[in-house]
């Protein structure tokens, strides 16, 4: 016969949750994304693979930096990539464990090298817009015609289109930021369209008794009927129900973003593009082609929410007029 405290949780029978298990509900007090949840857990298990199994809380300063160091010299990673695992291991620390970690000095750290922005000239953009249909034309729309990072596009909510207006609010931008930028005139009329279609199948959703749409904790306790509403639904939700890891509900969430990078592959090779395009490169365009238009650094570094105008100086880099306006001796 079983006993009962095999049927109950953790919290239920006094035991201590594993490791993981405390680091996934920390991460979810503190209202992280489900994508942020899973690679913090990713890196904290290499770190743990990576010293024998050795629990973190027998660890420091020494075996963080050795893995860090390992990252950097063996794993040959990014920049980016060493900061994520860092990012990852602090949060474990700090948060989780409540053990303050010191300076880290013996760091071999990554130098990230200085990189121009891949950009596409306006004949090329219109060349890839002709090979890209439907949704992902209309996507690939924001990221070009507003700034959008990809991430900002695929969660954008109805509520935050504004079509009256000609305005786009992005909430919860990078570094937690919301901003206002432009609905492009031309995207309005198709945009509008696809809400139509949009709304239509919330309805049936709703009707098949479905039709919540994931929000944060604290938004669903405040507005407990919100996620049902057609405001809160996603502007580019999936074409199918799927359920959600966390709460094992099945609903619709927003559109993979996979799909939109494979159209946009598809768009660069068909359209004979001899760059490195990505979806990203399409917001490196927005920036680059309106300071060829004539706006100031700083209108352009609103839109596209820098902290810091040096971040948006990039872009005086690659624009058209050769030496920003300094002529050549050859010519």
């Amino acid at each position: 016969m079983t006993s009962m405290s095999a049927t109950l949780s953790p919290a239920q029978t006094g035991d201590k949750p594993k490791l993981l298990e405390q680091v996934r509900d920390v991460i979810r007090r503190k209202h992280f994304s489900i994508r942020t949840e899973q690679i913090y857990v990713d890196w904290i298990k290499r770190y743990i693979f990576f010293h024998g199994k050795r629990h973190p809380s027998k660890m420091a300063e020494a075996e963080i930096t050795a893995f860090l160091t390992h990252l950097a010299r063996a794993g040959k990673v990014a920049a980016s990539t060493q900061n994520q695992a860092l990012s990852a291991l602090l949060f474990l620390y700090r948060e989780v464990l409540r053990q303050n970690i010191g300076w880290l000095d013996g760091v071999e750290r990554v130098k990230r090298p200085a990189r121009v922005p891949v950009v596409l000239a306006k004949e090329e953009v219109r060349r890839l817009f002709a090979h890209l249909h439907g949704t992902n034309r209309l996507m690939a729309g924001l990221l070009y015609g507003s700034g959008l990072r990809l991430m900002e596009c695929v969660r954008l909510r109805v509520k935050d289109v504004d079509l009256g207006y000609l305005r786009i609010t992005v909430r919860d931008g990078k570094g937690g930021k919301d901003r206002i930028t432009m609905l492009p005139v031309n995207f309005a009329k198709p945009l509008e369209r696809h809400l139509q279609k949009i709304k239509a199948q919330h309805e049936q959703d709703l009707e098949d008794g479905f039709g919540s749409v994931y929000l944060a904790d604290a938004l669903e306790r405040k507005y407990p009927n919100a996620a049902r509403e057609w405001m809160w639904q996603y502007v580019f939700p999936s074409p199918r129900l799927s359920i959600d890891p966390r709460t094992g509900i099945r609903r619709r969430h927003h559109v993979e973003e996979s799909s939109l990078q494979l159209a946009m592959k598809r768009a660069v090779r068909a359209s004979g593009i001899q760059k490195p395009a990505t979806c990203h490169t399409l917001r490196h365009s927005f920036a680059t082609h309106l300071l060829e238009n004539g706006y100031d650094i700083r209108t352009v570094q609103e839109l596209l929410g820098h902290k810091d105008v040096s971040t948006t100086m990039v872009y005086t880099h690659v624009l058209n007029r050769p030496g920003i306006g300094v002529k050549s001796p050859l010519d």
